[in-house]
């Protein structure tokens, strides 16, 4: 089969792969419908993350089972699924703590499994998934062609915005801030206006991200950064900031922004991938500022999200604003890197 496989700074090729085979009992093979390239995958590929040696890369993917180990008792061939960015059992005493993330059994795609298996690299055209009955999620019916793009998002953006409002602690009627105008931060829009947010903030520079944040559900821009991006955002929230700071990219800069807009007492959920230097604690510690959140545990939000994806009632497939051939991953690449597109969605 073909898979994408990462050599180092912006070098992502194409390559024939061998097929995945099922090697455990509780494994499943996907065929891949529909794949993408996460903002995650660029700290590698600009070479912030070194790449010591060519691997396997991609982690967000929904598709078809067509082969199901000996011991699968939930998950049936022919089913459409959806699987979280990581592999989980979704038994062990960390996934029922609600951080599947910390699987004690669990593991990372494109990179051999705990069972004696290789978890294959979501940017392929088939993966072979070791826990299939923790990992994977079953939709009630096959989807439909423009439902896709929407379940997807399940796998990672729409469930890790999610993350960050609820790490964050918005309900009704909170403010809310959201840094980040990525796929994350955009998903956090909808994740912060369906748990009841009175008032939210994208701080934006991008009129096309503008556009679609509006349409999320955001009720202000910001396009300042810095300390007058947090004057601004004082300004708007009467003097003193934000119930609820959404930190959505990494760096120390956008925590910094993200600490600096919260109110005295208020609280930061963090989802970016962190890439940045250390964080001076003294800022929180004298406003009384809390910080939670870290790897999001999307698996866990899968079955609450769905139905609404399924409705209608939110649209986070909207994140998708180029779709391109897998045959075409290193422009997928390129596009997200030069902040061409928003999130790019891949078709094997």
């Amino acid at each position: 089969m073909r898979a994408t496989v990462i050599y180092g700074e912006r070098d992502v090729r194409l390559e024939e792969v061998p097929d995945p085979i099922l090697s455990t009992g509780g494994d499943a093979i996907v065929r891949v419908v529909a794949a993408c390239v996460c903002g995650s995958d660029l700290w590698p590929y600009r070479g912030v993350q070194p790449t010591d040696e060519p691997h396997r890369i991609g982690h967000e993917f929904v598709g078809i089972v067509e082969e199901i180990g000996a011991d699968v008792s939930t998950i049936k061939v022919g089913d459409f699924v959806i699987a979280p960015f990581y592999d989980c059992d979704n038994t062990c005493v960390n996934c029922r703590n609600g951080v599947s993330t910390s699987c004690l059994n669990g593991g990372w795609w494109g990179s051999d499994d705990k069972l004696g298996g290789f978890a294959d690299g979501a940017q392929g055209e088939k993966v072979r998934v070791p826990h299939a009955d923790g990992s994977l999620v079953a939709t009630p019916a096959q989807p439909t062609d423009a439902q896709v793009p929407g379940l997807l998002t399940l796998a990672d953006v729409m469930g890790t915005g999610h993350h960050a409002a609820v790490s964050a602690g918005v309900t009704t009627g909170s403010t809310v801030v959201v840094v980040g105008d990525g796929a994350v931060g955009l998903c956090g829009i909808i994740a912060a206006k369906r748990l009841g947010a009175s008032r939210i903030v994208a701080m934006s520079r991008n009129p096309e991200r503008q556009a679609v944040a509006r349409e999320f559900g955001a009720t202000d821009i910001v396009e300042e950064r810095g300390d007058a991006g947090v004057a601004r955002i004082r300004e708007i929230f009467d003097g003193i900031g934000a119930d609820c700071v959404l930190e959505c990219v990494g760096t120390k800069e956008s925590m910094e922004q993200a600490i600096a807009s919260a109110r005295p007492g208020g609280m930061v959920g963090y989802v970016g991938v962190p890439t940045g230097g250390p964080i001076e604690v003294r800022p929180l510690f004298s406003r009384n500022v809390g910080l939670n959140g870290g790897v999001a545990s999307v698996r866990g939000y899968v079955e609450e999200l769905l139905p609404e994806v399924l409705s209608g009632a939110i649209n986070p497939g909207r994140v998708f604003d180029l779709e391109l051939p897998l045959s075409e991953v290193a422009e997928a690449y390129a596009a997200m890197d030069e902040r061409r597109a928003i999130k790019v969605l891949l078709r094997p």
